[in-house]
Protein backbone atom coordinates (compact mmCIF):
# COMPACT_ATOMS: atom_id res chain seq x y z
CA UNK A 1 0.00 0.00 0.00
CA UNK A 2 1.42 3.68 -0.63
CA UNK A 3 0.80 7.01 0.81
CA UNK A 4 4.15 7.63 3.39
CA UNK A 5 2.90 5.48 6.64
CA UNK A 6 3.09 7.87 9.70
CA UNK A 7 3.84 5.69 12.63
CA UNK A 8 1.06 4.63 15.04
CA UNK A 9 3.14 5.12 18.17
CA UNK A 10 0.77 2.66 21.00
CA UNK A 11 -0.32 0.08 18.64
CA UNK A 12 0.92 -3.37 20.08
CA UNK A 13 -0.13 -7.01 19.32
CA UNK A 14 -4.04 -8.00 19.89
CA UNK A 15 -3.19 -11.46 20.12
CA UNK A 16 -0.74 -14.03 22.24
CA UNK A 17 1.45 -15.48 19.79
CA UNK A 18 3.90 -18.65 20.49
CA UNK A 19 7.10 -17.66 19.08
CA UNK A 20 6.10 -14.12 19.57
CA UNK A 21 9.18 -11.69 19.42
CA UNK A 22 8.65 -8.95 22.17
CA UNK A 23 11.87 -10.55 23.87
CA UNK A 24 13.61 -10.22 20.86
CA UNK A 25 12.55 -6.86 19.81
CA UNK A 26 15.98 -5.33 20.80
CA UNK A 27 17.97 -7.35 19.30
CA UNK A 28 16.57 -7.34 15.57
CA UNK A 29 16.36 -3.44 16.16
CA UNK A 30 20.06 -3.34 16.49
CA UNK A 31 20.29 -5.17 13.35
CA UNK A 32 18.61 -3.38 10.71
CA UNK A 33 19.36 -2.81 7.75
CA UNK A 34 20.94 0.84 6.80
CA UNK A 35 18.90 3.05 4.76
CA UNK A 36 16.15 1.65 6.30
CA UNK A 37 13.14 4.84 6.21
CA UNK A 38 10.70 7.15 3.94
CA UNK A 39 14.57 9.03 3.52
CA UNK A 40 16.37 5.92 2.47
CA UNK A 41 16.79 3.43 -0.33
CA UNK A 42 14.61 0.89 1.73
CA UNK A 43 10.86 2.01 1.84
CA UNK A 44 9.07 -1.00 1.79
CA UNK A 45 8.34 -3.41 4.39
CA UNK A 46 7.52 -7.05 4.15
CA UNK A 47 6.73 -9.91 6.46
CA UNK A 48 5.75 -13.17 5.25
CA UNK A 49 5.38 -14.61 8.09
CA UNK A 50 2.90 -12.08 10.11
CA UNK A 51 1.90 -14.27 13.44
CA UNK A 52 1.45 -11.65 16.26
CA UNK A 53 3.13 -8.71 14.62
CA UNK A 54 5.33 -7.60 17.42
CA UNK A 55 8.21 -6.74 15.19
CA UNK A 56 5.72 -5.29 12.89
CA UNK A 57 4.48 -3.12 15.44
CA UNK A 58 7.70 -1.95 16.46
CA UNK A 59 9.07 -1.63 13.66
CA UNK A 60 6.05 0.49 13.28
CA UNK A 61 6.75 2.77 16.47
CA UNK A 62 10.43 3.85 15.27
CA UNK A 63 9.96 4.72 11.41
CA UNK A 64 7.63 5.11 8.95
CA UNK A 65 7.71 3.67 5.83
CA UNK A 66 5.84 4.36 2.35
CA UNK A 67 4.88 0.51 2.23
CA UNK A 68 3.42 -2.40 4.25
CA UNK A 69 2.91 -5.92 3.73
CA UNK A 70 1.84 -8.58 5.98
CA UNK A 71 1.38 -12.19 5.65
CA UNK A 72 0.56 -15.71 6.99
CA UNK A 73 -1.00 -18.94 6.14
CA UNK A 74 -3.05 -19.42 9.35
CA UNK A 75 -6.36 -18.05 7.53
CA UNK A 76 -8.07 -17.46 10.98
CA UNK A 77 -5.32 -14.81 11.70
CA UNK A 78 -5.41 -13.05 8.41
CA UNK A 79 -9.58 -13.13 9.01
CA UNK A 80 -8.86 -11.46 12.36
CA UNK A 81 -6.30 -8.52 10.52
CA UNK A 82 -8.69 -7.69 8.04
CA UNK A 83 -11.52 -7.42 10.74
CA UNK A 84 -9.51 -4.88 12.66
CA UNK A 85 -8.76 -3.00 9.13
CA UNK A 86 -12.45 -2.97 7.84
CA UNK A 87 -14.95 -3.45 11.08
CA UNK A 88 -12.66 -2.49 13.57
CA UNK A 89 -16.16 -0.94 15.68
CA UNK A 90 -18.04 -4.03 15.03
CA UNK A 91 -15.25 -6.32 16.53
CA UNK A 92 -14.86 -4.13 19.58
CA UNK A 93 -18.95 -4.32 20.12
CA UNK A 94 -18.53 -8.33 19.93
CA UNK A 95 -15.84 -8.69 21.74
CA UNK A 96 -17.46 -6.59 24.64
CA UNK A 97 -20.55 -8.90 24.57
CA UNK A 98 -18.20 -11.95 25.07
CA UNK A 99 -16.20 -10.44 27.96
CA UNK A 100 -19.43 -9.61 29.58
CA UNK A 101 -20.25 -12.99 29.52
CA UNK A 102 -17.00 -14.38 30.81
CA UNK A 103 -16.71 -12.06 33.64
CA UNK A 104 -20.45 -12.47 34.78
CA UNK A 105 -20.01 -15.87 35.34
CA UNK A 106 -18.07 -18.13 38.55
CA UNK A 107 -15.06 -20.19 37.79
CA UNK A 108 -16.77 -22.79 36.92
CA UNK A 109 -19.41 -21.31 35.07
CA UNK A 110 -16.51 -19.22 33.16
CA UNK A 111 -14.50 -22.73 32.22
CA UNK A 112 -18.33 -23.98 30.91
CA UNK A 113 -18.43 -21.03 28.97
CA UNK A 114 -14.86 -21.18 27.17
CA UNK A 115 -16.05 -24.05 25.67
CA UNK A 116 -19.06 -23.30 24.47
CA UNK A 117 -17.47 -20.24 22.59
CA UNK A 118 -14.44 -23.18 21.43
CA UNK A 119 -17.61 -25.79 20.28
CA UNK A 120 -19.49 -22.95 18.40
CA UNK A 121 -16.17 -21.74 16.95
CA UNK A 122 -15.08 -25.39 15.91
CA UNK A 123 -18.91 -26.01 14.25
CA UNK A 124 -18.75 -22.74 12.21
CA UNK A 125 -15.69 -23.51 10.49
CA UNK A 126 -16.87 -24.98 7.51
CA UNK A 127 -19.44 -22.12 6.83
CA UNK A 128 -16.68 -19.47 6.55
CA UNK A 129 -15.25 -18.35 3.32
CA UNK A 130 -11.66 -16.93 4.11
CA UNK A 131 -11.76 -15.82 0.58
CA UNK A 132 -14.65 -13.56 0.87
CA UNK A 133 -15.30 -10.61 3.48
CA UNK A 134 -18.51 -11.55 5.33
CA UNK A 135 -20.95 -10.03 8.33
CA UNK A 136 -20.09 -12.85 9.95
CA UNK A 137 -16.23 -12.22 9.81
CA UNK A 138 -16.47 -9.78 13.18
CA UNK A 139 -17.79 -11.89 15.10
CA UNK A 140 -15.61 -14.63 14.13
CA UNK A 141 -12.42 -12.36 14.90
CA UNK A 142 -13.87 -11.73 18.31
CA UNK A 143 -14.24 -15.42 19.24
CA UNK A 144 -10.37 -16.08 17.94
CA UNK A 145 -9.49 -13.09 20.25
CA UNK A 146 -11.43 -14.21 23.47
CA UNK A 147 -10.48 -17.90 22.94
CA UNK A 148 -6.82 -17.01 22.65
CA UNK A 149 -6.92 -14.25 25.32
CA UNK A 150 -8.49 -16.98 27.88
CA UNK A 151 -7.12 -20.65 26.65
CA UNK A 152 -4.23 -21.78 28.31
CA UNK A 153 -0.88 -20.12 27.94
CA UNK A 154 -2.42 -17.92 25.36
CA UNK A 155 -2.04 -20.20 22.46
CA UNK A 156 -3.28 -20.50 18.44
CA UNK A 157 -3.30 -23.75 18.07
CA UNK A 158 -5.42 -26.07 15.59
CA UNK A 159 -5.78 -29.83 14.88
CA UNK A 160 -5.29 -31.08 11.07
CA UNK A 161 -9.12 -30.37 10.48
CA UNK A 162 -8.47 -26.47 11.16
CA UNK A 163 -10.60 -27.15 14.45
CA UNK A 164 -9.19 -24.74 17.15
CA UNK A 165 -8.42 -27.80 20.54
CA UNK A 166 -6.50 -25.70 23.13
CA UNK A 167 -7.61 -25.84 26.61
CA UNK A 168 -8.96 -23.69 29.13
CA UNK A 169 -6.75 -21.36 30.46
CA UNK A 170 -8.54 -20.71 33.81
CA UNK A 171 -6.76 -17.08 34.72
CA UNK A 172 -8.52 -14.76 36.77
CA UNK A 173 -8.29 -11.46 35.31
CA UNK A 174 -7.68 -12.23 31.15
CA UNK A 175 -7.73 -9.01 29.35
CA UNK A 176 -10.14 -9.93 26.54
CA UNK A 177 -10.89 -6.23 24.87
CA UNK A 178 -8.29 -3.62 24.84
CA UNK A 179 -10.31 -1.34 22.85
CA UNK A 180 -7.75 1.66 22.39
CA UNK A 181 -5.73 -0.86 20.92
CA UNK A 182 -7.82 -1.95 18.30
CA UNK A 183 -8.28 1.23 16.92
CA UNK A 184 -4.75 1.66 16.90
CA UNK A 185 -4.23 -1.44 15.54
CA UNK A 186 -6.85 -0.47 12.79
CA UNK A 187 -5.15 3.10 12.08
CA UNK A 188 -1.83 1.14 10.98
CA UNK A 189 -3.80 -1.48 9.15
CA UNK A 190 -5.68 0.89 7.04
CA UNK A 191 -2.42 1.62 4.93
CA UNK A 192 -1.05 -2.18 4.93
CA UNK A 193 -1.36 -4.69 2.46
CA UNK A 194 -3.06 -7.79 4.33
CA UNK A 195 -2.19 -10.89 2.15
CA UNK A 196 -3.63 -14.75 2.57
CA UNK A 197 -1.27 -17.72 1.80
CA UNK A 198 2.31 -19.15 1.30
CA UNK A 199 4.92 -16.94 2.54
CA UNK A 200 5.99 -17.07 -1.40
CA UNK A 201 2.79 -14.99 -2.76
CA UNK A 202 4.68 -12.02 -1.18
CA UNK A 203 7.21 -12.34 -4.08
CA UNK A 204 5.60 -9.66 -6.39
CA UNK A 205 6.08 -7.42 -3.76
CA UNK A 206 9.55 -7.39 -2.94
CA UNK A 207 12.01 -5.02 -4.72
CA UNK A 208 15.76 -3.63 -4.01
CA UNK A 209 14.14 -1.01 -2.29
CA UNK A 210 12.30 -3.88 0.60
CA UNK A 211 13.12 -4.90 3.93
CA UNK A 212 11.90 -8.32 4.37
CA UNK A 213 11.46 -10.11 8.29
CA UNK A 214 11.39 -13.89 8.06
CA UNK A 215 9.98 -15.22 11.26
CA UNK A 216 8.63 -19.26 10.07
CA UNK A 217 7.43 -21.97 12.50
CA UNK A 218 10.06 -22.73 14.59
CA UNK A 219 11.43 -25.95 13.39
CA UNK A 220 11.09 -27.66 16.97
CA UNK A 221 14.15 -27.16 19.45
CA UNK A 222 13.00 -30.79 20.82
CA UNK A 223 11.59 -34.23 19.31
CA UNK A 224 8.52 -33.14 21.94
CA UNK A 225 8.09 -29.08 21.11
CA UNK A 226 4.69 -28.86 19.44
CA UNK A 227 4.14 -25.46 19.00
CA UNK A 228 4.15 -25.53 15.25
CA UNK A 229 0.70 -25.96 13.93
CA UNK A 230 -0.50 -23.13 14.08
CA UNK A 231 -2.29 -23.12 10.54
CA UNK A 232 -3.68 -26.84 9.69
CA UNK A 233 -1.13 -27.05 6.87
CA UNK A 234 1.88 -26.92 9.18
CA UNK A 235 5.68 -26.15 8.38
CA UNK A 236 7.63 -28.92 7.57
CA UNK A 237 11.47 -29.35 6.96
CA UNK A 238 10.94 -29.20 3.42
CA UNK A 239 9.31 -26.02 3.81
CA UNK A 240 12.70 -24.80 5.69
CA UNK A 241 14.20 -25.55 2.55
CA UNK A 242 11.87 -23.84 0.55
CA UNK A 243 11.73 -20.88 2.74
CA UNK A 244 15.67 -20.57 2.15
CA UNK A 245 15.00 -20.89 -1.46
CA UNK A 246 12.65 -18.18 -1.80
CA UNK A 247 15.30 -16.20 1.20
CA UNK A 248 17.78 -16.60 -2.01
CA UNK A 249 15.52 -15.37 -4.53
CA UNK A 250 14.72 -12.15 -2.73
CA UNK A 251 17.93 -12.01 -2.15
CA UNK A 252 18.95 -11.64 -5.46
CA UNK A 253 16.24 -9.28 -6.02
CA UNK A 254 18.49 -6.53 -4.34
CA UNK A 255 16.21 -6.72 -1.11
CA UNK A 256 17.73 -6.73 2.39
CA UNK A 257 16.30 -9.79 4.55
CA UNK A 258 16.34 -10.59 7.91
CA UNK A 259 15.33 -14.48 8.89
CA UNK A 260 14.65 -15.29 12.89
CA UNK A 261 14.79 -19.07 14.26
CA UNK A 262 15.21 -21.84 17.12
CA UNK A 263 18.61 -22.62 17.19
CA UNK A 264 18.84 -26.16 17.37
CA UNK A 265 22.37 -26.21 19.13
CA UNK A 266 19.79 -25.50 22.17
CA UNK A 267 19.21 -29.92 22.02
CA UNK A 268 22.17 -31.10 19.76
CA UNK A 269 25.78 -29.24 19.59
CA UNK A 270 26.27 -31.26 16.06
CA UNK A 271 22.91 -30.00 14.29
CA UNK A 272 24.30 -27.46 11.91
CA UNK A 273 20.68 -27.61 9.73
CA UNK A 274 20.71 -23.81 9.53
CA UNK A 275 24.35 -23.14 9.51
CA UNK A 276 24.67 -25.16 6.28
CA UNK A 277 21.21 -23.88 4.98
CA UNK A 278 22.38 -20.44 5.51
CA UNK A 279 26.15 -20.91 4.50
CA UNK A 280 26.25 -17.59 2.52
CA UNK A 281 24.99 -15.45 4.77
CA UNK A 282 25.80 -13.91 8.28
CA UNK A 283 24.35 -16.04 11.37
CA UNK A 284 24.20 -14.86 15.11
CA UNK A 285 23.22 -16.29 17.98
CA UNK A 286 21.56 -14.27 20.48
CA UNK A 287 19.99 -15.34 24.00
CA UNK A 288 16.52 -15.63 24.86
CA UNK A 289 13.54 -17.42 26.76
CA UNK A 290 11.84 -20.02 25.25
CA UNK A 291 7.81 -18.32 26.90
CA UNK A 292 5.48 -21.30 25.15
CA UNK A 293 6.05 -24.35 27.26
CA UNK A 294 3.75 -26.17 28.78
CA UNK A 295 6.24 -27.17 31.31
CA UNK A 296 6.89 -23.97 33.30
CA UNK A 297 9.89 -25.08 34.84
CA UNK A 298 11.64 -25.38 31.20
CA UNK A 299 11.21 -22.03 30.13
CA UNK A 300 14.70 -21.66 30.12
CA UNK A 301 17.36 -19.26 28.63
CA UNK A 302 17.89 -20.71 24.95
CA UNK A 303 19.71 -19.33 21.79
CA UNK A 304 17.45 -17.94 18.93
CA UNK A 305 19.34 -17.69 15.77
CA UNK A 306 18.93 -13.96 13.42
CA UNK A 307 20.24 -14.66 10.34
CA UNK A 308 20.65 -11.63 7.46
CA UNK A 309 22.26 -11.22 4.17
CA UNK A 310 23.74 -7.72 5.20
Amino acid sequence: MTGGIETVLHARPFLKWAGGKTQLLDELGNRLPAGLGKTGRLTRYVEPFIGGGAFFFYLNEMLSLDHYTICDANDELILSYRVIQKSVKKLISELRILESGYFTRDDKERKAFFYEVRDAFNKELPGINFQKYGPGWAVRAAKIIFLNRTCYNGLFRVNMNGGFNVPFGGYKNPEILNEDNLMDVSTLLKNTRIVSGDFTRCRDYVDEHTFVYFDPPYRPISRTSSFTSYSKIGFSEMDQFRLADFFRELDAKGAKIMLSNSDPKNQDSGDTFFDDLFSDYRIERVPARRIINCNGARRGNIDELIITNY
